[in-house]
């Protein structure tokens, strides 16, 4: 069966997390917020929803590095319908309300509180829920077999204060079965707590899922390539990843030094042992991305060069400098996920990012698979630059006018030299608002599929920017304060501006 490609024709979407949709106590949720956002988009043709990794976020907010690449995040459940359907009693929901919120940012202690909060009301609520709840919610757990470790990884970091995993006494950190089977049974409801939670946010979002389906609006997820050393992944798995039973890595990722940095970047995760995926037929990798096709309809696979192959460092380096290029197995991989997929094409868009070598290209190439295209990056001036819209050569392109690691469309332009803008303004035209000037230019590309962050489509500056790569404070934590009424007329705009490249559907 021949390979095609996962995006045939011309189409619009938006980037926008769950968490910075209006709706929710205290961020966006898989509640009635996601609803009215998806007919929003199917109102004005707009046929994608984009998003971050629906995971479990670290201390920073982050979702790149979650504690577990199956999980969902806690703060996405949607309280109104744990209440509407009986699951939770609660007679007074103000109890519930957070006090004292930012209005345009969101705060993660506040966010866990809740979490812990209706955590002890799902269990409060859980003798008097039906045989039948029940038998569904016992069959989830038994068909889903990470459920059990996070639900077990996660009681154990709490039990110990937070700490990472080779921290903890020796017979949890080397997860000795015998012994935590016992343990298990003296923390059986904290354990039920985070299965049902996840159970909860289960079926919340697969209802989102079939709602977008029903509106014909399709959902882009996001992948980490590698995850995070501190994830129940790792500690359930050690030997399918380069770290040593005491925590301590083997190997660590990163890239080489590049123009951006004399030293490279090193990234603290454990690196692949790929012998040992190849020789448990990549199951892992397998069910990691069964899980995500369950959850989405296209799925960004972030730093797709490493499926080609990785920029392997010695774990105890402190630069990146004296590291190696080892080849992946990435073809083999994707032959059999495509064959999982029972389908002739692979619904992956492809981050190629960066300095991009043959050998990536040539995957990416094997595969049909589109890969992206930044417009910020296009205007240094080289004629030859690979993201100028009259570079984009055929169809098989995501073009973005950013991406949530990168300033907004208006900061971007302000802090762009005199000599620059003018040379903009000249060439493409720049109106006065630079940010629907650069969406226009990337829907007149040749790219299938053209995306817009929100904080663009409503010409925000960086106060709303959702990630500066680099620092760890006050990042992932912006979301949108206004009823989404009030941004109808700009999501009409970027809708008619799309009409008139044929990218909107009729």
């Amino acid at each position: 069966m021949p390979i095609k490609a996962a995006l045939t024709k011309k189409s619009l979407g938006v980037l926008v997390h769950p968490s910075c949709i209006p709706g929710g106590k205290v961020c966006g949720t898989f509640g009635r917020g996601a609803k009215e956002w998806i007919k929003t988009l199917h109102k004005y043709g707009i046929e994608y929803w984009q998003f971050l990794p629906l995971t479990p976020t670290d201390s920073t907010g982050s979702p790149y590095s979650s504690p577990s690449s199956f999980a969902l995040n806690p703060w996405f459940l949607d309280v109104d319908y744990l209440i509407e359907k009986g699951f939770i009693f609660i007679s007074n929901t103000e109890e519930l309300e957070p006090i004292h919120q930012n209005k345009n940012h969101f705060d993660f202690d506040v966010a866990d509180d809740l979490t812990k909060n209706l955590g002890h009301l799902l269990l409060q609520g859980w003798s008097s829920q039906s045989e039948e709840r029940k038998l569904d919610f016992y069959k989830w757990v038994s068909d889903n077999s990470w459920v059990q470790d996070y639900a077990t990884f996660m009681v154990i970091r709490e039990n110990f204060n937070m700490l990472p995993w080779w921290k903890w006494p020796k017979e949890f950190k080397v997860k000795n079965n015998e012994f935590l089977q016992s343990w298990i049974k003296g923390k059986s409801d904290q354990i039920l707590i985070k299965k049902l939670i996840q159970w909860h946010l289960d079926q919340q979002w697969k209802a989102i899922k079939s709602f977008a389906k029903s509106y014909n609006v399709k959902l882009i997820g996001d992948l980490p390539f590698y995850v995070s050393r501190d994830s129940a992944d790792v500690w359930s798995n050690k030997s399918l990843f380069s770290i040593f039973k005491s925590g301590n890595l083997i190997f660590q990722s990163g890239v080489p030094p590049d123009y951006f940095s004399s030293t490279g970047q090193l990234w603290g995760t454990p690196t692949y042992f790929w012998s040992k995926h190849k020789r448990t037929n990549f199951n892992w990798w397998r069910k990691r991305f069964k899980r995500q096709f369950e959850l989405v309809d296209l799925l960004r696979l972030d730093h797709f060069r490493g499926l080609a192959g990785y920029w392997r460092v010695n774990g105890n380096s402190r630069t990146a400098i004296c590291g190696k290029w080892i080849n992946s197995p990435g073809r083999t991989l994707l032959k059999k996920i495509k064959k999982d997929f029972k389908t002739n094409y692979l619904p992956i868009i492809a981050e190629d990012l960066g300095v991009i070598t043959p050998d990536v290209e040539k995957l990416r190439q094997n595969f049909e698979l589109p890969g992206m295209k930044i417009l910020q990056f296009a205007f240094d001036g080289n004629n030859d630059n690979p993201y100028l819209p009259k570079n984009i050569e055929g169809g098989n392109w995501v073009v973005y006018t950013g991406t949530h690691d990168n300033s907004t469309s208006i900061s971007w332009w302000e802090s762009l030299d005199n000599e620059t803008k003018k040379r903009l303004k000249d060439e493409f035209k720049f109106s006065k608002n630079p940010s629907l000037s650069l969406i226009e230019i990337g829907m007149g590309t040749n790219a299938n599929l053209f995306i817009a962050p929100i904080q663009d489509i409503l010409s925000l500056d960086d106060s709303s920017r959702l990630n500066k790569p680099g620092t760890t404070k006050n990042n992932w934590k912006w979301k949108l304060n206004i009823p989404l009424e009030e941004i109808e007329e700009n999501i009409k705009f970027f809708s008619e501006l799309g009409n008139n490249f044929g990218r909107t559907r009729k």
